[in-house]
């Protein structure tokens, strides 16, 4: 019964996302909305972490499987792609080094910034 309320909660957060780019016009897909929500409803303890952890963990176990249908997918449009590859490629080596620089300069602030709290 656990496991079905965490589901539910995270099911729930995700809907919210879906009604959220159904009514807002812009370009953001609907599971940027679901986290933004769920980051807000962590951050002001609407949802404590232990109400959706073994599930969130279960989750993240199971990832590299819902990543199969979207490689499907790009096999599927391959002879379309094949000749901006070197392009697609660039892209996503630049946008993966501005996200591990971003990623590890947040990291940089949060830890002196609990360093700061400490003393």
């Amino acid at each position: 019964m656990k496991y079905l309320k965490q589901f539910s909660i995270i099911i729930t957060i995700s809907f919210i996302g879906e009604l959220l780019h159904h009514y807002i016009p812009l370009p953001i897909p609907a599971s940027i909305y679901g986290i933004v929500f769920l980051f807000l409803a962590l951050l002001f303890k609407i949802i404590k972490p232990e109400q959706i952890k073994d599930s969130s963990n279960f989750l993240i176990e199971i990832m590299p499987i819902m990543f199969v249908p979207a490689v499907v997918g790009l096999m599927d449009i391959f002879n379309d792609i094949k000749n901006k590859i070197i392009i697609y490629l660039l892209i996503i080596m630049i946008s993966n080094i501005l996200v591990f620089m971003i990623s590890g300069l947040l990291c940089q602030l949060v830890i002196k910034d609990k360093e700061n709290d400490n003393e």
